[in-house]
């Protein structure tokens, strides 16, 4: 049962809500239960082609990542819209298989509308996605016309069992995945205390442990907005009250993140007693009244270090009782309103969609000439790569990094695949479970690192290859060769047509960014309070998550104007600035001083100060110059107070023009 829980509590403390694991898990079951139910249908039934094996796992993967409605009643119809048009693709490819050029070109305008119908919301998405798959399972492995029935009962089997493992085995449960969270943030404060007590028996607080301080930060501002994102708010009911258990819970969040926080920002100035934090994450009572006692009267800067810790007991004391009074009612989200006007469809060059669309198919023939050039018959992995270096990426930077992953990880995938398959030797009993743990760690790592997943899915093709007794160095050496041709051919044509320079992304996410400072502000000068600046607060919070992502390929090595000291300088001001901007937005309201015009004032020169940051946007990332070092004086964090809050905003944000 220790070691039980112990996983568990390691589970969610790197896994908020156990949300990989889930997903992981659905691709994984309804890969291996489709596949079994194949076989024993081939076996007991009737014979069926590979390709109905094929299909039925190409869309498994496909059905667990890509159905994305909101509602059991919409992922059904998604999945059945889904299965019939990939199942017409398999025709349409498998009709056209005599005709080559006319092949191609038609594959060419299915990744076109595939790309473009993702503007069309998630069900666009899903069924562009069948259908890529479903053509490239079709032209791969080239089904006969006779065996499209088979190939149907097996997206059918395939879809069935992915609806099925979503809705019933690992059905999604709001209530249930919120405490998951909730304990996940409570073991990642732990965490960030176990490794301030660590730190504290050091006689000097150095760079690299400040570095692991502010990651800790980072990790728990993960897990607090995967929380929240859990919680009903603003945006999806009109007016959260004070005195719903939903508005204190999301109270209490925030209230953890700040106390959290504060204190790390206090013990830059004053570590605290490691025995004191050792008994704060034991929650031992007695050891720390015991340990406080021992005290007596430490130094002001101790002692204001000390007042952090005990808010934050006192905090996360506060949470664990909202969430005894939390019931899965609260939770209900009211129905979806849809408009019932129908948007006009007017293409322009301005449509991102259609920008997108045309990037990607052209990607993709380029990756489809040169690898036939190479191979007339693996050349579709080239055409693979092409098409998913493209996924989630938001300028070329990304994508060349996206590029460089899949290739990393295919090679090191190929070198481990040779060995494995080889020590296997096609022995299926050994394959099947040996590609079923590699599947799972390929999705469950997805969200965490692109090259990761592309490892285990190239071990679980070298398994498959060695399953069929065609494993040889030369077909993974080709598909390595193939791999790298679509990657190069997706960076090429990122950074080439309608490219998206990471410094427009940049330069929007620092917009965001202060677009949101300044509407909270602009609030509190208006009188707003409680809620209203707590949920601005959080909006806050996720655009400098984004402005962090989007800052994250200027300090890659491949990026010869890299900085990536000065890069991780301006973005801790901007984490600091956003710091501040929390405990501001948690105590205007309740500070009866706060009404004068002092106040005003200092809000509209914040507001100024604000707009001069937005006006040069990125510039701060890429001009070297001398940044402001952290204010060192003694900061009274504990009082929570407004005026300081506001004060260290332009503190902070002055920083940036020293």
């Amino acid at each position: 049962m220790a070691l039980r829980s112990r996983m568990r509590d390691w589970l969610l403390a790197n896994d908020p809500a156990f949300s990989r694991l889930r997903q992981a898990s659905r691709i994984t079951a309804t890969i291996v239960v489709s596949i079994l139910l194949l076989m024993a249908f081939h076996y007991l039934v009737a014979p069926l082609p590979p390709a109905a094996f094929g299909l039925a796992a190409s869309l498994s993967i496909e059905g667990g990542l890509a159905v994305r409605d909101r509602t059991i009643a919409g992922q059904r119809l998604t999945r059945i819209i889904a299965v019939l048009v990939g199942v017409s693709m398999v025709g349409l490819a498998s009709v056209l298989e005599n005709h080559r050029y006319v092949s191609d070109v038609v594959f060419l305008l299915i990744i076109f509308l595939a790309v473009y119908g993702r503007s069309f919301g998630p069900r666009g998405f899903a069924v562009g996605m069948f259908a890529f798959m479903s053509y490239f399972t079709g032209a791969y492995l080239r089904p006969t016309l006779d065996q499209l029935p088979a190939l149907f009962f097996g997206a059918a089997v395939s879809a069935t069992v992915a609806h099925l493992v979503r809705t019933r085995l690992l059905p999604d449960d709001r209530y249930r995945d919120l405490l998951r969270a909730t304990a996940s943030v409570q073991r990642r404060v732990d965490q960030m205390l176990l490794q301030l007590a660590e730190i504290a028996r050091k006689p000097v607080l150095s760079p690299a442990d400040r570095r692991q301080l502010h990651a800790a930060e980072e990790r728990l501002k993960e897990a607090v907005l995967m929380a929240e994102s859990f919680i009903p708010t603003e945006n999806r009911r009109p007016e959260p009250q004070p005195g719903l258990t939903t508005s204190d819970l999301v109270i209490n969040l925030f209230d953890l993140h700040l106390a959290a926080e504060s204190v790390m920002v206090v013990s830059f100035q004053s570590m605290p007693p490691p025995a004191l934090v050792e008994a704060m994450v034991a929650r031992d009572g007695g050891r720390i009244d015991a340990e406080i006692a021992r005290l007596g009267d430490a130094a002001p800067r101790r002692e204001e270090t000390v007042k952090a810790l005990l808010w934050l007991r006192n905090v996360r004391q506060r949470l664990a009782r909202s969430l005894a009074k939390l019931t899965p009612a609260d939770l209900e989200e009211p129905p979806l309103h849809l408009s019932g006007v129908a948007a006009r469809w007017r293409p322009s060059l301005n449509d991102p969609a259609l920008k997108a669309a045309i990037q990607i198919t052209l990607a993709s023939g380029i990756a489809m000439v040169f690898g036939l050039m190479l191979s007339r018959e693996r050349w579709f992995w080239a055409v693979l790569a092409a098409f998913l270096v493209f996924t989630n990426t938001r300028s070329r930077g990304d994508t060349a990094v996206k590029a460089l992953q899949r290739s990393a990880g295919t090679l090191f995938g190929i070198v481990v695949g040779i060995i494995v398959g080889t020590l296997v030797a096609g022995n299926i009993y050994l394959v099947l479970p040996l590609s079923a743990l590699c599947v799972f760690l390929a999705f469950y790592f997805l969200a965490v690192s692109y090259a990761t997943m592309t490892f285990f899915i190239s071990v679980v093709l070298s398994l498959v290859y060695s399953l069929m007794g065609v494993l040889s160095p030369h077909l993974l050496q080709l598909r390595l060769e193939e791999t790298m041709i679509g990657s190069i051919a997706g960076a090429a044509v990122a950074f080439v047509v309608f490219p998206t320079r990471t410094r427009t992304t940049l330069d929007a996410a620092v917009a965001t960014w202060c677009d949101e400072l300044k509407g909270l502000l602009q609030a509190a000068r208006d009188g707003a309070s409680g809620l209203v600046l707590i949920t601005r607060s959080q909006a806050l919070d996720r655009a400098y998550r984004d402005l962090a992502a989007a800052a994250k390929p200027l300090g890659l090595p491949w990026q010869l104007v890299t900085r990536p000291g000065h890069v991780r300088q301006t973005l801790a001001i901007f984490m600091a600035c956003t710091y501040w901007a929390r405990v501001f937005a948690r105590r205007v309201g309740t500070d009866a001083e706060l009404e004068g015009t002092d106040f005003k004032a200092d809000i509209d020169a914040n507001l100024a100060l604000v707009q001069t940051v937005r006006d040069k946007a990125s510039a701060y990332f890429y001009q070297v110059g001398r940044i402001g070092a952290p204010v060192d004086r003694h900061l009274l964090i504990s009082k929570d107070d407004a005026e300081l809050g506001l004060e260290m905003i332009g503190v902070s944000l002055n920083r940036l023009h020293l």
